[in-house]
């Protein structure tokens, strides 16, 4: 229907020249097996038959090696490797979705502060006033088998391994769907808080904008085949940015209730309120082909005219009956919209599948297309890479073109039933392809961040040094506007500091950095990328000045 759309360069120049602000956009716009005890990676950790894992980094520094030394130090102590994890600069969250990351004890406290019922024989949360077969959320509260039975319906906690992980996962997001639709603000302001802890520097998350309006639009449009039409009765007569300015109005309400919930501007803010933050507009994949083409045009709209939003994803099993049907319909659709919104940013849900989930053709080219026709920038997942034809050649094309890949470990092992040498972590670093480690729904999931980390480290024998690397990919290849702190191509070359700020200290003051860093200044006053990642070089130095010289 058109030309294939030109590769956009990976860094993009910055849309506004904004700083990092206090959460930037959203207030403009308001026991694991112990760790190995060589550094060299361990056999889980090696990409199967296919090819040999790369060296580790060497280790470059006194601290690093003084930090590398305690890890392995500490190996077998539960409780110090915890610690250690959790003080460890994380970079950001790129793969996230708010619903499913608020905690479930937090959605228990919601439900019980809006007066909504929980369906006894269901566990889903229902709409007042509670009639038979129900009861009120707010007894939870004091009984704890109560509480307890509704936490484990709403997530994995205690989910038998045996079980069918993959349906109770997503059945999740249906039983506390009443409660997540509310109090946006609030349920961002305990993720913020969350990831703040757990030191990141960043939050890219992903809801869907004016959902009703969107499905409303969609539905009077109706189907057309030719997506060019079909994209001009959408835009016809405004419509579509009447659908905008409807999620913009929701972005508003929820930056103004994240600032009340956080006390930003207040004399006691809480962490969040420091952390930048975008929105990433989710596509249902198991929609009618008119609604999914709707919300990627919003999602896509969105993005060039609003900063707080930046990229759409599809979302929803992978594996659904419409969302395999309809996948070269989705490529296609999303290969003409980046035609007409070449600045929106497009990472993908692909490879989500596993042999004996789906059948054996559809295993065949899911990231292949996502990264070939839909020309995405990132991939979510990406599990079944080695299960896909000429997969070597995505796997080299992700490479070139700095494709990350955002890894969530914990969800994979609960949904797909994939951990260790199965999964192609260890495939995807061997073909020099960037990796970002991610948590997807850590509510469901009951894990964080670090989690994540720690379970990497251990389970394919990573150094610390390429710890650190990885938390850097996660802000390198956010979509944070503005120019990187690296030069070239980090993932390929390790990460070197770009000319502009090559001798200047990240933990230097104010003043000793405009003395000595001029062009540094200007670079991170310029681009909230490179701000971002400063602020994670300077939480290095003092990390590894606590871990790695003894002064614990």
């Amino acid at each position: 229907m058109n030309a294939p759309t030109p590769l956009r360069p990976r860094r993009p120049r910055a849309l506004a020249a904004a700083g990092l602000g206090t959460l930037t956009l959203l207030s403009s716009l308001a026991a694991l097996p112990a760790l190995p005890a060589q550094a060299a990676p361990t056999a889980a950790a090696a990409p199967g038959p296919h090819r040999a894992a790369p060296p580790p980094r060497p280790v470059t520094t006194a601290l690093e090696a003084g930090t590398a030394a305690y890890l392995h130090a500490i190996r077998r102590s539960p409780h110090l490797l915890r610690a250690f994890f959790r003080h460890l600069p994380k970079g950001g969250e790129l793969h996230n979705h708010l619903s499913g990351a608020v905690t479930t004890e937090y959605l228990i406290e919601l439900a019980a502060e809006d007066g909504l019922c929980i369906d006894t024989g269901t566990m889903t949360a229902v709409a007042p006033p509670c009639g038979p077969g129900t009861r009120p959320a707010a007894e939870a509260r004091t009984d704890r088998a109560f509480h307890d039975a509704i936490v484990r319906a709403w997530s994995m906690q205690d989910f038998p391994p045996g079980g069918n992980g993959h349906d109770h996962f997503f059945a999740t997001f249906g039983k506390f769907g009443e409660v997540t639709w509310r109090h946006r603000g609030k349920q961002l302001a305990e993720v913020a808080n969350g990831a703040a802890a757990q030191n990141q520097f960043y939050l890219e998350t992903m809801v869907t904008p004016a959902s009703e309006g969107a499905k409303t639009l969609a539905a009077q449009v109706g189907w057309d085949p030719d997506l060019a039409t079909l994209h001009r009765k959408l835009v016809a007569g405004g419509r579509l940015d009447g659908i905008v300015t409807q999620a913009r109005k929701e972005a508003d309400d929820t930056a103004a209730e994240f600032r009340t919930a956080a006390r930003c501007g207040t004399s006691r803010p809480e962490p969040g309120c420091r952390l930048p933050v975008r929105w990433i507009s989710q596509v249902s994949r198991g929609s009618s082909p008119e609604r999914v083409f709707t919300q990627m045009a919003l999602g896509m709209r969105l993005a060039e005219r609003d900063p707080r939003f930046v990229a759409v994803n599809l979302v929803q099993p992978e594996d659904g009956d419409t969302a395999l049907r309809d996948y070269g319909l989705h490529m296609r659709m999303l290969k003409y919209l980046r035609g007409v919104y070449p600045k929106a940013h497009v990472t993908l849900h692909a490879g989500e599948l596993w042999p004996g989930l789906v059948k054996p053709e559809d295993l065949k080219f899911h990231i292949k297309d996502a990264v070939g026709v839909a020309r995405a920038e990132r991939i979510g997942h990406g599990v079944d890479l080695v299960h896909e034809d000429d997969w070597r050649r995505t796997a080299r094309t992700m490479a070139a073109r700095e494709i990350a890949v955002e890894v969530p470990f914990t969800s994979n092992a609960q949904i797909l039933g994939v951990r260790g040498a199965d999964h192609p972590f260890g495939t995807y670093r061997s073909y020099g392809v960037p990796v970002v480690l991610a948590t997807d729904d850590p509510g469901v999931s009951r894990i964080d961040i670090s989690h994540e980390y720690q379970y990497a480290a251990e389970t394919y024998g990573l150094t610390y040094r390429e710890l650190k690397d990885l938390a850097r990919a996660s802000l390198e290849y956010a979509f944070l506007p503005g120019a990187g702190l690296w030069q070239g191509n980090p993932t390929r070359d390790g990460y070197r500091l770009a000319p502009a700020c090559r001798g200047v200290r990240p933990d230097a003051s104010p003043g000793d950095a405009a003395k000595h860093g001029a062009d540094c200044r200007r670079l991170l006053n310029a681009s909230p990328k490179a701000a971002a990642q400063w602020r994670q070089e300077a939480a290095f130095v003092h990390f590894e000045r606590t871990f790695g010289t003894g002064r614990r």
